[in-house]
Parts: structure tokens; sequence; C-alpha cells
């Protein structure tokens, strides 16, 4: 049965549909408030000519639905299903890194510390998050000041019972001890704990009303020491308080987005506002989004169309109506991370009241997405699409800059034409062990990650050390492909290495036929770049030359990418090991991993979970505790039943 087959026995009803290719890969998640209406527009000509829709009704090889009681639920189902299969189909958020939150537990003595992991939405958790902090580095800069002025804790030790020593946190004043009686008092403690607490807020103003407060009463009972240490926290709060100010908005709590895109590419911009003042921002950026008008937009030009059936119709101009902003609008809201009860968006779009709806049932509190017409709420959403086409054009664009390095590059290595596009390998292993190649991507404008690619080498066995083969394979194994689906080659192959691995990749490339592809190596320590036919004169550029600072920053991205990929599969391979057991071989061994994600996790896994993936002789090895536990259980029901009369 084909697909059109297929559509035409599905019902009429809200639900979600998911296409699958011919190995049961998800390639598309939807949802439709009537699948068969919504299904039938992907065979009409017209869809079927658009690049991205046409190569997904070829690609797919069957249609699943699931049905659903109302549209809420099908946009609840949808979002979890993109999440869970990401699809490569639809939009996704692919740089929706784990950014780091600060929790403060809600305990007798509470503590601070950075975590990357939340509750589930609509879960109860027994602490209070705050964030995301974006640069990473900005959570572990707001811990260390904590632990410095209000001297909150991160350790582990148990505060439930008295300890007759304090750590070296204490001794430091980094802690006030609450492990050991008499160092605090519980009000004290408290104290800290709610200045804490005001200060991860963002409501430094009303921190720095109590500070002075305290400070004026320590100092009227003269006790000097503790007026004087809150005048310097006083003092390092309002000075906090003045960076963070960076706009006003009537000491409202909000987010601000502001989205903007063109030519199959997309930026956005995610403002944070509290009390009143932008105290971070998070950028996102998306590239070889589908081509074409979206249905309904009035607004000429080039813009996205995710495949979405024309049935449904988006909302009418402007750069908020494009449908990816509200895809990602479900990726970035439907999560278990703190909400702000308010969210300004650019333009309406279709789905909003029923995101809306789900979103404050999910997050149990009260929550509106809301499109501001006028007044300083418009302003400000105005503010953050500006943002948002100055981030566009910062990542995307083309600056003066990149085309005069080009220039010079082409120069320096005699290309005959400016290299619009490098791309650079390099190999890593460790002893032999693991051999594995990058590829990077540099275009005009910058790195292009969600271009970049890795290699595991197959020509070497495990132990064999010789990066001069595996370079040949892995060029020989990347244009090779390029050849075979015509794509477009680069302006310039960069290889990580000596005169050794330029040879084994110019070996790969006159294989192919390629023998005009401009290539040169890049060696370190002395940093000279070698060319065919010119081996024996490398290039030495100066220290302070443009254009080797620019092939120094391709050849050490190449470099970390295969140091990670590496690194990645040889901690995979140890921790296989580490579950290799008789009757237990790497296949299970992968399985568990992926499943339940570290050997401690395995450990610690409940039995029925195991049971699904594991026989039970492979269960009695690996976990004998459990299996212990078992045959405890069945000699006491055993001698129960005996005992019965």
């Amino acid at each position: 049965m084909d697909l059109q087959d297929q559509v035409r026995q599905l019902p009429v009803a809200p639900g979600v549909y998911l296409f699958r290719d011919a190995e049961d890969r998800v390639l598309y998640v939807g949802k439709a408030k009537n699948l068969r209406a919504r299904l039938r527009n992907y065979f009409f000509d017209a869809r079927l000519a658009e690049a991205k829709t046409g190569s997904l009704v070829r690609e797919a090889a069957r249609v699943e639905t699931i049905l659903t009681a109302n549209e809420g639920e099908a946009l609840a189902l949808e979002n979890n299903l993109i999440k869970s299969h990401r699809p490569r189909f639809n939009v996704l958020l692919r740089d929706d890194k784990s950014y780091p939150y600060i929790c403060l537990t809600r305990e007798r003595y509470p503590r601070v510390y950075v975590t990357r992991r939340l509750p589930a939405a609509g879960g109860r958790s027994d602490a209070e998050y705050f964030g995301p902090y974006c640069p990473a580095g900005r959570a572990w800069r707001m811990l260390r000041f904590i632990h410095r002025f209000f001297r909150v804790p991160s350790c582990h030790v148990d505060l439930t019972r008295p300890h007759a020593q304090p750590c070296l946190q204490f001794h430091i004043r980094r802690c006030l001890g609450p492990c050991v009686p008499g160092l605090t008092t519980d009000e004290a403690y408290a104290r800290a704990a709610a200045d804490v607490r005001l200060f991860l807020a963002g409501k430094t103003e009303e921190l720095a009303r109590e500070l002075k407060q305290r400070r004026e009463t320590a100092a009227a009972a003269q006790h000097y020491e503790e007026a004087a240490a809150l005048h310097q926290l006083l003092a390092v709060v309002e000075s906090s308080n003045e960076r963070q100010q960076m706009a006003a908005a009537s000491g409202r709590d909000c987010d601000l987005i502001g989205f903007y895109r063109e030519s199959g590419r997309a930026a956005l911009n995610r403002f944070y506002l509290r009390q009143g003042r932008v105290i971070e921002r998070e950028e996102f950026f998306w590239e070889d989004l589908p081509l074409g008008e979206v249905p309904g937009l009035e607004k000429a030009g080039a813009r996205s169309d995710i495949p979405e059936p024309a049935g449904e119709t988006v909302a009418p101009s402007g750069l908020g109506a494009d449908p990816h902003l509200a895809a990602v609008l479900k990726q970035l809201y439907l999560s278990p991370a703190p909400l702000p009860p308010r969210v300004l968006l650019p333009e309406d779009f279709e789905d909003r009241a029923i995101l809306e709806a789900l979103i404050a049932a999910s997050s149990r509190q009260r929550f509106i997405l809301e499109v501001p017409r006028r007044g300083a709420s418009r302003r400000l959403v105005e503010w953050a699409q500006v943002n948002a086409r100055h981030s566009f054009a910062r990542h995307f664009q083309p600056e003066p800059e990149s085309e005069r390095l080009q220039a010079e590059l082409r120069q320096v290595l005699d290309l005959p034409a400016p290299p619009a596009r490098i791309e650079c390998f390099d190999i890593s292993h460790f002893q032999g062990a693991d051999t594995v190649a990058s590829m990077v991507v540099w275009e005009t404008g910058g790195m292009r990650k969600s271009q970049y690619r890795s290699f595991i080498v197959r020509s070497l066995e495990v132990g064999e050390v010789d990066d001069f083969r595996a370079m040949q394979e892995v060029v020989g194994r990347r244009y090779g492909r390029l050849l075979r689906e015509g794509s477009p080659l680069p302006g310039l192959v960069l290889i990580d290495g000596g005169i050794g691995q330029l040879h084994a990749a110019q070996a790969a490339l006159r294989a192919l036929g390629l023998e005009t592809l401009p290539i040169a190596s890049l060696a370190k320590r002395e940093e000279l770049i070698f060319l065919p036919g010119r081996e024996a004169h490398p290039i030495r550029l100066p220290r302070h030359s443009s254009v080797l600072h620019l092939v120094q920053q391709v050849r050490d991205e190449a470099h970390r990418f295969a140091l990670r990929h590496h690194r990645r599969r040889r901690l995979r391979r140890g921790l296989e090991s580490e579950l290799l057991r008789p009757g237990i071989g790497p296949v299970t061994a992968r399985k568990l991993l992926l499943r339940f994600g570290s050997l401690a996790a395995v450990q610690a896994a409940a039995e029925a979970d195991l049971r699904s993936l594991l026989s039970a002789r492979q269960l009695a090895v690996l976990r004998p505790d459990l299996t212990a536990h078992s045959a405890h259980s069945e000699i006491v029901s055993a001698e129960n039943l005996e005992a019965k009369p």
C-alpha cells in the first residue's frame, strides 16, 4: 500500500502524524486538526514541487498516526515526539545546549549549586532553580560570589546530623559551618539563604534595602565588625545591580523574543527581563532551512517553509508569522525549565492560544504569550527584533574583513579564486586505538558547525598507527561522496599535518581525478604551510599575519572536533568494557548505555527496567544483588506458605 492509499484510510480527527522511511526512522512529526485533510495536501503538485516537501514524500515509506482528543493534546504530543526522535525534516532547536541553572535547595540548611538537570515539567521539586545562565561560566562566577559573600555552601555533607569538625570551606570563610553546632545559628543561616534567594531572583534593590537596614541596626548596637561586613556586601550588591541594568520595563518579569530570517537562515534572540532589567540574552541560529514562501504571507521575499501543508493558514505578514518561530517556541517553553509569567512576541501565530494554555497547564502557573501592539512593550519587542537582525548579520553575512582575508589567502597560496569555503581534516587516536577523523568547514563569515563531519577510520587494524593511510581514506571518502552526489567542491582543502599527510590527501584526490582541487597543509610547531610541488619551500607567514590566524583557527577547530569525537568513542568503549560479562556482549552493553546513560545508572536501575533489555541469565550475571533478593523473597514466601495451617 503506497502513501496515498494510507492517507485515504485516515480518520477525520485531530492527532499527530509521523512520516517514517524504509528503515523505520522518523523523518517528520506534525499535528493536524483533520489528519486526512492535512496529509492529502502533501500530494498536491505544488507541494511536491517544493524541495523539502518533495524530498520528504519521496523518502517516506509509511505514515503513522496517533489520535488525540483535541488540538491541545496533539500539540503536546507533537512536541514530545520531536524532542524524542529529532526528525531531520522538522525545525529543531539545534542550539539548545543544556545551559546551567543555579539550584537553591529547600532544606533546614539550604545549599546552592550549579546543575544542568531540571525536574520534570509539572512535577514537585524540593528546590528552586534560577537561570539559565549563558555563557555557562557566568553560573560558576555567581556561585563563587555566593560562597564568598553570603557563605552558603555547595557541599555534600549530611547537614541533618552534627559533625565534630568543620571542613576547609569554613576555615577559608566560604561557609557558615551549619554542620558543627555552635558555629552559626538557624536564624543567621536562614537570613543568608534568604539573601541568596533575592540575589539570584534579581531583586537586588530589595536586597540592598534589607542590607542597609541590618547594617544600621548592627551599628546602633555597636556590632561594628558585623556592620563593616554588611557594608562591604552592600557595596558589592549595588555594584552588581549597576552592571546588570541594561533596560527598564516597569519592573516586570518576562521574556522578549526577537526573530529574523533570510535566505534559509534564521536568528532568534531571547532576552530575560527580571524586575525590569535585562539580565541575560540567549542567541540561536539555524542554517539550511527550507526555502519558499509560507502560505498566507503577504510580504514577498525569501521565506522558509517546513513541510506544513497549506490546509492550515498562517498569520499574515511580518517576520513573526514564520512557522519556524512557532516551532521554536514549543521547544523553548514546553520544557521543565523555570518559566516567566509572560513572553512578548513580535507577531501572532496560528497555535498561540493552544500553546499558551498547554504551557500554563503543564507548568501549573499563569502564563501568557503576548503580541504587544503599542506602548513600552511594543518598543521592547522592536528592540529585540533589531538585536536579532544584528545577530543574524554578525553570524551569517560576509563582512569586509572576511572578503579581505579571502583575497589575501588567494594571493599567499596562489589559488585560482578566493576560497569561499575551506574544509579542514585532522586525525585523532590513542596509540592506534579508536582512530577517528574530523572535517570542519569555514565559509565566508565564520565556521559552519552544522556542516561538520566526523569519520571512523576503517582501513586500520586496532593498535595500528598510520596517520597517512587514515588521511588518505577519509579524504577519499569525503570527495568520492561529493562527486557521486554532484555537490559543489570547496575552494581549499586544508590538512592538519606536514608533508606526509599532504601527500596522502593528494593521492586520494588524484585517484578521484581531482588533481586541480586546491590543497595545502599546516604543520604544527613551526606553523609552516606546505603546497603540492613546493614542499622544499614552505610558506612561513609573519606571526601577526591575519591569514595565518585564519588557517590556525580552522586547523585548531578541526583538532578540537577530532579530539572530542575520539574521547567520546574511547569513553563509550571503556564503559562498554565495564559491562562486558559472560553472556553480555558489546551489543547488549551498548543498549544498556543508550537506555540508562552511564554505568552508575545501570547499577542503580530497577529490576523491571533491566528485564526489558536482559534475559534472566544476563540479569543474574550483571546484577546478582537483584537475583539474590528475588531468591530470598521466594524462600520467605515459601516459608510463609508452609507455616499456614
